[in-house]
């Protein structure tokens, strides 16, 4: 899966590069605020994407969210406050809190690539991952 990484502390990115890539997956890029992240959904493609809702330009991860949202993309947010997170979780599959463990990041990064590759039905997530409410009713049924 190409991934991009949205996120502003440039230490946590490259933790969450290290663990992508340990994992199989490809990191597409890395942006620290909306306007790079803007331009890498744009011109890298990326099929999925963490995303930070505090940024280098304030709390626009939520905006970048809507942004990957209209044009068809998966994401999570990856967040030290959950509440700041929309009803609508702003299309997102749902929430990782920092601070994750890894373990928790890649038991999340499963089951994510089985909701981007199609899985349905009876999907059990990981407690590192908090899923929107239109996941989960999605999963339920």
């Amino acid at each position: 899966m190409n991934i991009l990484i949205v996120e502003d502390e440039v230490l946590l990115a490259m933790e969450l590069e290290s663990e992508v890539e340990g994992a199989g997956h490809r990191v597409v890029g890395m942006a620290t605020d909306s306007r790079e992240a803007i331009e890498l959904i744009d011109s890298a493609s990326p099929q999925f994407a963490f995303v930070d809702i505090q940024l280098l330009d304030g709390a626009t991860g939520i905006d970048v969210g809507r942004y990957l949202s209209a044009n068809g993309i998966a994401f999570v947010f990856v967040s030290g406050n959950l509440k700041r997170i929309p009803e609508d979780f702003a299309g997102a599959i749902g929430a990782i809190e920092k601070p994750y463990t890894m373990n928790g990041l890649q038991n999340a990064l499963q089951f994510l690539q089985a909701i981007v590759d199609g899985a349905r039905g009876p999907l059990i997530a990981p407690p590192s991952l908090v899923l929107s409410p239109v996941v989960r009713a999605t999963l339920a049924a």
